[in-house]
């Protein structure tokens, strides 16, 4: 979802290259002067932690020479108009521990360095280390404790929530990046969530919409934080990503969200909207006592494995005359999602297996429930946002290799979807 990433590649070759230019000898020399010093290898009165000093220091000092356009002590630097002043010392955090180091200064004030920029009190990926435990559900307390007991880094919390602060501008590009203009089929679910508004903690839903592609891979197209749902706010959010580009879906399938049907119907005329059969069957399941679960279970399997909606009518017909008079509350689940369920009725086996469940967006919100169950609450709409935002950036957007997404027998579905769909599928 980041774009500007660098290259990992580039920078393994970088790392082989200048490990190969080190002579062995050298190497075993330093560690055997560590060992008798009694000197650690790593941490941050360690043998990596000096090195890491050395290689910094030497790195300005060559970026200042690049500056001055000559070595220090080198008679053609005589009448430049600029010439070394001496250094400063400066306190840096690295991913090996806290370095103190020497900055060089030129006289006329104008050596702006790169390694280590001005102001700049953090170098190599703390930054991203930050990022990355706060993405994974740490809280800035526990970043906090991790960066001083692992690292030897001092990072109040009022800094690691500035570091964090720092996706904010990449959330609201990723809010409003184009989209494809078609997705055969868009899953729409949505995780809960605790969120102080006005003095109060409030239960609010983080609503996630997916959307596969026409090569199989899924893709966030965004997320909204919400604490009521309706036709409006389903409606605002459709346009919004009608606005983005988005001109047709194929198939909607959703978990019987207030509004969200009429909202896809008004904004996309010719979606399908496909409730989750797996949702109706645990909201069904809410009424039924354990002892008649598996009959139950067993009768309902009717009705969504039926070949047609007259076959599926019977079977729930049948599920009406054997338990309706004893669990009236499954019946009464079945018969409001039947509009929105009986498209599934509609499709052959290989893209049933697809449409079954929004299980697909479900793992998802799985992985958002494990970085979001470590908090007791967020401060704001924008504190949850950002969590969510990173631990999305996390999932990557290909799954099962170069082939998509973990979408199981997705070029069988694709040539179904262009038979039931003639000429909405971009070619």
């Amino acid at each position: 979802m980041s774009e500007n990433q660098p290259d990992p590649d580039g920078e393994t070759a970088a790392a082989r290259r200048l490990a190969e230019a080190l002579d062995p000898s050298a190497i075993d020399a330093l560690l055997a002067d560590a060992k008798a010093a009694g000197t650690p290898i790593d941490g941050v009165d360690g043998l990596l932690n000096q090195m890491t000093k050395a290689v910094l220091e030497r790195s300005l000092q060559t970026e200042m020479t690049h500056h001055l356009g000559y070595d220090r002590d080198d008679p053609a630097g005589h009448g430049t108009g600029n010439s070394r002043n001496g250094s400063a010392t400066k306190k840096v955090s690295t991913t090996n521990g806290p370095v103190t180091i020497s900055v060089p200064r030129d006289r006329n004030g104008e050596f702006e360095p790169q390694i280590v920029p001005k102001r700049a009190r953090r170098v190599g990926q703390i930054d991203e280390l930050v990022l990355s435990c706060y993405a994974r559900g740490m809280s800035t307390r526990d970043i906090e404790a991790h960066l001083l007991e692992v690292y030897g880094v001092e990072a109040s919390r009022e800094l690691i929530s500035n570091i964090t602060d720092v996706v904010t501008d990449e959330i609201e590009i990723w809010r409003n990046r184009p989209v494809d203009e078609v997705y055969p089929i868009v899953y729409i679910d949505g995780i809960r969530i605790k969120i102080r508004d006005k003095a109060a903690v409030t239960i609010k839903s983080a609503h996630l919409v997916i959307g596969v592609d026409v090569e199989g891979r899924k893709h966030a197209l965004g997320c909204w934080i919400a604490e009521t749902e309706g036709a409006k706010f389903w409606h605002a959010v459709l346009t919004q990503l009608r606005n983005r580009g988005l001109r047709d879906i194929l198939i909607a399938c959703c978990d019987g969200l207030s509004g969200l049907p009429e909202a896809i119907t008004s904004v996309f005329p010719d979606a399908v909207v496909q409730t989750c059969v797996v949702h109706v069957i645990r909201n069904a399941m809410r009424f039924v006592s354990y002892q008649d679960r598996k009959k139950i279970v067993k009768s309902m399997k009717t009705i969504y494995t039926a070949p047609t909606v007259e076959a599926a009518e019977l079977a729930l017909k049948d599920l009406d005359t054997e338990w309706g008079r004893q669990y009236p509350g499954v019946l009464d689940v079945w018969r409001r999602a039947w509009n929105e369920f009986i498209p599934f009725l509609d499709y052959p086996p290989e893209l049933r297996r697809i449409v079954y469940t929004t299980n697909t967006i479900e793992s998802i919100n799985f992985q958002l429930r494990k970085i979001t169950k470590t908090r007791g609450h967020f401060p704001s709409d924008e504190a949850a946002m950002k969590l969510l935002y990173l631990g999305l950036r996390n999932i990557p957007s290909k799954r099962g290799g170069e082939s998509g997404t973990g979408t199981h027998g997705w070029k069988t579905a694709l040539n179904t979807l262009v038979v039931l769909f003639p000429g909405r599928l971009p070619l």
